[in-house]
């Protein structure tokens, strides 16, 4: 049996004996459970800051078995994935400035995200969104840009940052870190063309 908390209030007409019940008890946060949030709230504010581009989907009706060929599909590509909460979510987005994505946190998400591969998240989740219908995409982010489902999908169809620099480094005699800068910075141009791809695509 759980022993809850009483509470004496001094009335006018004597003393009033409450006790809390366990409903109430539970819905009031432990200072405990308060700064476990926090903590949650800045891990993921962290890796949402380091990160190259990130993506939102919604895993909803995908078997454990799918779930977990995707998974490994992103590990493999050093891409991080974990579902999480969409309060929580908002907070760390909000965080980051990134106070348009409010909209996309509701039900079921979960987040694809890389420091050093801005293609792998949305590369890997566009095919299995294509091989799994549940898997709903919701939004992405390229190099602080919000991106809408046509976005994610045009830059699926890129090659890979490994691709592109294998490409670049066959064709010319040059050094690495050459190259690896002028990718840099054609990679921060890319979302102007991912939006103008979306675009097209919303007007044809």
């Amino acid at each position: 049996m759980v022993n809850h908390p009483l509470f004496v209030y001094v009335h006018a007409k004597g003393f009033i004996f409450l006790q809390q019940t366990e409903k109430e008890v539970d819905v009031l946060p432990s200072n405990k459970i308060l700064e476990q949030k926090k903590e949650v709230v800045k891990e993921l504010s962290e890796k949402v800051k380091a990160a190259q581009s990130f993506i939102l989907a919604d895993y909803r009706g995908l078997t454990v078995e799918q779930d977990t060929e995707m998974r490994n599909a992103l590990r493999a590509a050093g891409v991080e994935y974990k579902v999480v909460k969409n309060t929580l979510t908002g907070l760390a987005m909000k965080e980051n400035g990134y106070d348009g994505l409010d909209s996309y946190l509701n039900g079921p998400t979960a987040m694809a995200m890389s420091s050093t591969d801005v293609v792998a998240p949305a590369k890997i989740l566009s095919e299995y969104a294509k091989k799994y219908e549940k898997l709903e995409l919701k939004v992405g982010v390229v190099e602080g840009k919000i991106i809408n489902v046509d976005g994610i999908k045009a830059l699926s169809e890129l090659p890979s940052r490994e691709v592109l620099i294998a490409k670049v480094l066959g064709g010319f005699n040059a050094p690495i870190t050459g190259f690896a800068n002028v990718l840099n910075a054609n990679l921060k141009g890319l979302v102007v063309a991912l939006n103008a791809i979306a675009e097209q695509k919303a007007n044809a």
